[in-house]
């Protein structure tokens, strides 16, 4: 090659290089005027609880003392009287009004008897909690400043796409108004912080002090708050989506609380055998397990097998869809459900009520479909086992023994599992039992097991 290509060569690799990183960097998002911005806007939350501390009480030597060991044991321990020590914890927070309301989760605030808030011109000011939600882990606070402040605004997290950039600020071991940026890594994380994990999940460094600070999307606007992290995760954050939060937040700064509504069933997913048994083309959808007497899904015709698909016009893809749906309908709405009875199509009407502690809906997980032989041995209901478990004897079976190897084994079946129906008839002996799976050789029955408070559907292959 002659030294007139070598060079045009060169040229024209190097002004590729140039254009290359010119385009690159001109479609990051502008972080530095985005930073000066919003940080404004971020807080320093500080919490002080008070802890009692118990008083060492020295031990006594012998029967009736000795007042030599009594003497040392008073004067080396002087002044260690029963009181209290402090505790503190940091986190992050951002404000959402000019009244001088400020977001955060609710575990940075758990069970402080101080709050104080370092705003980012250096002020501190004492706060006052209005409310708190520890099921999606919000709290919101508020502070007189005196003036107005700067404050956030809410995007649509709905509308956020995983690859899209993100920046979070906040205080990461109390370095406050530090900002860290990355892109959505994920978006509907269930990582079993609570009954409503729906997190976005980003790359964007979130360490302990993060907590409580706000998630923005390159537009400068609120889509998340920076909830968890997993320990000894490199770029592996959590962040609640604000359309979760924001009619949380509203509610508490109305009320000081959050009220959800409640439909009254329990659930669990529903895999491919399962589908397949209910006569499904797919899986996915809630499946009814239990309906709870003078619920509002009692009331509306809800039955157990019931698969609901579809909830007040949202579809109900996957059994955690129907918790946060149902959670976030007013209460005393009159909501359209669709069901999957029997393979057909059903349409429902139920009005949601306010959800108790004691009457949340419980999501049942099952193990993922797999075939299984009947290695199963069951027994009939003693009076007893039967009051334990609200049943009549009669009203089923309960498994005494489990083939280690079984498929019934590693369908997760044990023995303690009380089984009410197979194929929607009641087993109400062991006869009944031997006679259902008699019938069903070569094909995977429908059953319903009652394990303690909770029945859940499962199925399994019958082989000879």
């Amino acid at each position: 090659m002659s030294r007139h290509k070598i060079y045009l060569t060169t040229l024209f690799s190097s002004l590729f290089v140039f254009l290359y990183a010119t385009v690159s960097l001109s479609a990051l998002p502008e972080f530095v005027d985005m930073a000066r911005d919003l940080k404004p806007t971020v807080v320093n939350i500080n919490t002080t609880t008070k802890v009692n501390v118990q008083p060492f009480v020295p031990p006594r030597f012998g029967g009736h003392g000795n007042e030599l060991f009594d003497e040392f044991f008073e004067r080396f321990f002087n002044g260690q009287q029963k009181g209290s020590r402090e505790s503190h914890s940091l986190g992050s927070g951002f404000v959402i009004d000019g009244e001088g309301h400020i977001v955060t989760n609710a575990h940075v605030i758990d069970r402080a008897d101080e709050i104080n808030v370092t705003l980012a011109d250096g002020r501190s000011l004492p706060a006052t909690l209005i409310g708190a939600d520890k099921k999606l882990d919000l709290a919101l606070l508020k502070i007189d400043a005196g003036d107005s402040l700067p404050i956030v605004r809410f995007g649509d997290s709905d509308n956020l796409q995983v690859g899209e950039w993100v920046m979070a600020i906040g205080n990461p071991f109390g370095l406050e108004q530090t900002v860290t940026a990355g892109i959505v890594s994920a978006k509907g994380r269930v990582i079993g912080a609570g009954p409503y994990d729906d997190f976005i999940q980003t790359d964007a460094s979130i360490n302990p002090g993060n907590s409580g600070g706000p998630l923005f999307n390159i537009d400068g606007e609120v889509i998340g708050i920076n909830t968890a992290i997993i320990a000894q995760g490199q770029g592996i954050g959590f962040a609640i989506p604000v359309n979760v939060a924001r009619q949380a937040i509203t509610q508490i700064k109305e009320t000081g609380q959050v009220t959800r509504g409640w439909l009254g069933v329990s659930i669990q997913v529903v895999d491919d055998d399962l589908a397949e048994s209910l006569g499904l083309d797919s899986a996915g959808g809630a499946l009814v397990t239990e309906v709870f007497p003078a619920s509002p899904a009692e009331k509306a015709g809800f039955r157990r097998r019931d698969v609901i698909v579809a909830f007040n016009g949202k579809p109900i893809e996957h059994v955690r869809d129907l918790p946060r749906i149902v959670a976030a309908t007013p209460v005393g709405e009159s909501v359209n459900v669709s069901v999957i009875r029997n393979g057909k199509g059903v349409k429902l009407r139920a009005v949601v009520t306010k959800m108790d502690e004691e009457t949340e809906s419980v999501v049942s997980k099952t193990q993922p479909g797999r075939t299984t032989t009947a290695g199963i041995a069951v027994s009939p209901l003693t009076a007893e086992l039967a009051k334990r478990h609200d049943l009549k004897p009669g009203q089923g079976v309960v498994i005494t023994m489990i083939a280690p190897e079984s498929e019934a084994a590693k369908a997760n079946l044990r023995p303690g599992d009380i089984i009410l129906e197979i194929n929607g008839q009641t087993v109400g002996s062991s006869k009944d039992f031997q006679k259902a799976l008699s019938g069903e050789i070569g094909k995977k029955p429908l059953i319903l097991v009652k394990r303690g408070d909770q029945s859940l559907y499962t199925t399994f292959l019958v082989e000879k």
